[in-house]
Order: structure tokens, then C-alpha cells, then sequence
């Protein structure tokens, strides 16, 4: 991040002149000048003392852009975990920091996921192709292509392929558990 520049762009955002914001900071036009020509660098005091002048905070002018924020992702940004009984997608391959962790799944003909222990969160599942079984504690749930399925996760949990065609489904976990 180049400091200058961006003091420089908010300067002229709220509409200063160099000297200006070096009378709002007690500084001199000349020390503005150099700073936005990125030849001095300010101590953390003159750069809160500026910020202010212009408005913001270390905070805020340190914050990444929600801009630069990936929001597409494609199938090479995937992670792929793939096991004799499933292959799995994450979609979003930041998820852990997020607060859901959506997957995509193949289920294998007559396979099943692997036994989740109860935790804290939620899952949600849409059936892309196929048939599955969600199964949660002692109770069992069919769910079929075009249907959707919601549980909280405070029992053992997972979910069987009956079938002897693959199973498909979008499955999303809150909180990740990459």
C-alpha cells in the first residue's frame, strides 16, 4: 500500500489543498507534499492527526477494500477431497474464515458420508441428482432430487446414498468445519 497516494486521494476527496490539511494537522505544505510523493514516511501519531483531518481512522484507512473482496468463484478455485465413497468440492475456498461452509458432494451408489459427532451449528442440503437418506440421531430422512433438507447438528449425523446410481447435492455447514 503505497501511503502518499491514498493521503493524497482523500485529500481531494474532501476537496483540500496541500496546505489546507498541513494547517488541519499543524504540519507544513512541504511535509504533505513529500508524504504524498511517497518520499517521507509519517509516524503513527502524524498519520492519526491527518486521517482525522480527513475524516477517517488508522482503522478504516488500513481496512482492506471490499472491492479487492473475491466474490465468483470458478472450478479451479475449488478444493477437491475425493475418497472411494464420495468426492467433495468446497466452493468457496475461504470458507473457513466465513460463516458458512457451502460443498458440493457426489455420493457414491450405496455409500454414506462419515459419521459427524453432535456439535454446535446447522446444516443445509439440496438434492442436485439422486436420492439420499439423511440421517440424524436414530431418525432417518429420504430427500430426493429438487428437495432440500435443514437440521441443527446436535446429533450424531450423516448421509447415506440408498441407491445404486451416484447422488449429487449442494451442502452447506454453520460454522465451517474445513
Amino acid at each position: 500500500m503505497k501511503i502518499g497516494e491514498k493521503i493524497k486521494a482523500l485529500r481531494l476527496q474532501c476537496e483540500l489543498t496541500q496546505a489546507e490539511l498541513a494547517d488541519r494537522c499543524e504540519l507544513t505544505k512541504g511535509y504533505i507534499s513529500q508524504l504524498e510523493n511517497e518520499l517521507t514516511t509519517p509516524t503513527i501519531n502524524t498519520l492519526s492527526d491527518i486521517l482525522a483531518a480527513l475524516g477517517t481512522t488508522l482503522y478504516e484507512f488500513f481496512k482492506e477494500e471490499e472491492d479487492d473482496e473475491k466474490v465468483v468463484f470458478t472450478q479451479d478455485d475449488y478444493i477437491e477431497k475425493v475418497r472411494d465413497e464420495y468426492t467433495l468440492n468446497w466452493l468457496v475456498p475461504t470458507s473457513q474464515k466465513n460463516c458458512m461452509e457451502p460443498q458440493h458432494i457426489k455420493l457414491n451408489p450405496e455409500c454414506q458420508t462419515e459419521e459427524d459427532f453432535p456439535h454446535e451449528g446447522e446444516e443445509f442440503g439440496y438434492i442436485i441428482e439422486g436420492e439420499v437418506v439423511v440421517v440424524l440421531g436414530k431418525k432417518r430422512y429420504k430427500c430426493k432430487k429438487g428437495q432440500s433438507f435443514y437440521y441443527k447438528t446436535d446429533k450424531i449425523h450423516y448421509i447415506i446414498n440408498p441407491k445404486k446410481k451416484p447422488a449429487e447435492f449442494i451442502w452447506v455447514s454453520y460454522p465451517p468445519n474445513f
